[in-house]
């Protein structure tokens, strides 16, 4: 079985965790064509750590900090492989990972993307996740994401061609921009899961993009994906979700503007009305207020997910 996955990933100051990550990759069963590092404007030694591998296989490109996204599409326009697989540089793959994928787009040729279940590495705690119980084509994507996770952007290969021609990752979106991208992708062709966890995905790493927000600069938002002639579609449902969400933690760091927005915007919605009135109250309490209310709630969230509720 021949791999013709070229494996991409963004490098934005992780060299405590990135020599881990390149390990998992060199360990696979069925090793890629290529690894190509994209050091987006680093400040620490993650770009000579990757660079000391000593494999072949690794390809170190330099490039001023322009984000994940650019970083990313930058990767997908340097490679030579007919697949793209995107991995984080704080994320790891278990050893079948590739070896899987690449028999699924053997046995799924026409599909777009291929992604697979992935466990949550919380301070060394291993969570499982929520995902699809079946192997095979998703066959309503959006039905589907709206109670579990198909696509994360270290557990998903994307066919290369497809990718340039959908325009990459929205870059200068700084959160969220892998959900608009998953948008685009499931409207555009069908996507293929495995519900085998072969990625773990770092929920504790040195810098997480959440942590360190700053504005965004981007035409793109969830608001040009809604189709309105669908009314409450699952299409339409999960955009919205995709938006309440991304608003909630704007909020809480005090953008009001872009709270009420979404608010009115994604009024619509049926199916995650709690996330909805949950961005409602923030709006309307005082800035100061909102980080803690916010910080609260994803505690006891994510405390009751760790107990299987």
């Amino acid at each position: 079985m021949n791999c013709d996955i070229s494996v991409v990933i963004p490098l934005y100051n992780k060299e405590r965790e990135v020599a881990a990550t390149l390990r998992s990759v060199l360990s696979q069963s069925l090793l890629p064509c290529e690894i190509i590092v994209i050091d987006d404007g680093s400040t620490d030694r993650g770009a000579e750590i990757a660079s000391s591998t000593g494999s072949p296989l690794v390809r170190v490109i330099s490039q001023s900090n322009a984000g994940v996204s650019a970083a990313r599409n930058r990767g997908a326009l340097e490679a030579r492989g007919q697949y793209v697989a995107f991995l984080d540089a704080d994320d790891r793959w278990r050893p079948g990972y590739l070896e899987k994928i690449t028999s699924l787009t053997i046995q799924y040729p026409d599909c777009n993307a291929y992604a697979a279940a992935f466990d949550i590495d919380s301070n060394g705690h291993i969570v499982h996740n929520v995902h699809p119980s079946k192997e095979g084509i998703v066959e309503d994507f959006f039905r589907e994401a709206m109670h579990s996770y198909i696509c994360q952007p270290s557990a998903t290969v994307i066919r290369r061609d497809i990718f340039l021609s959908l325009g990459g990752f929205p870059e200068g979106m700084k959160i969220g921009e892998d959900l608009y991208f998953w948008i685009v992708l499931a409207s555009a062709g069908r996507i293929c899961f495995t519900p085998e966890a072969l990625v773990v995905y770092c929920r504790t790493a040195s810098n997480r993009s959440a942590g360190i927000y700053t504005p965004e600069h981007t035409s793109r938002s969830f608001e040009e994906l809604y189709r309105p002639e669908e009314g409450n579609s699952y299409r339409n449902e999960y955009i919205a979700r995709c938006a309440i969400g991304k608003a909630l933690t704007l909020c809480a760091k005090g953008d009001t503007e872009f709270g009420l927005r979404t608010e009115r915007f994604f009024a619509y919605t049926t199916m995650y009305r709690r996330g909805w009135r949950k961005l409602h109250i923030l709006n309307h309490i005082p800035a100061r207020l909102r980080p803690a209310v916010h910080n609260f709630y994803n505690r006891m969230a994510w405390l009751l997910a760790r107990k299987g509720f």
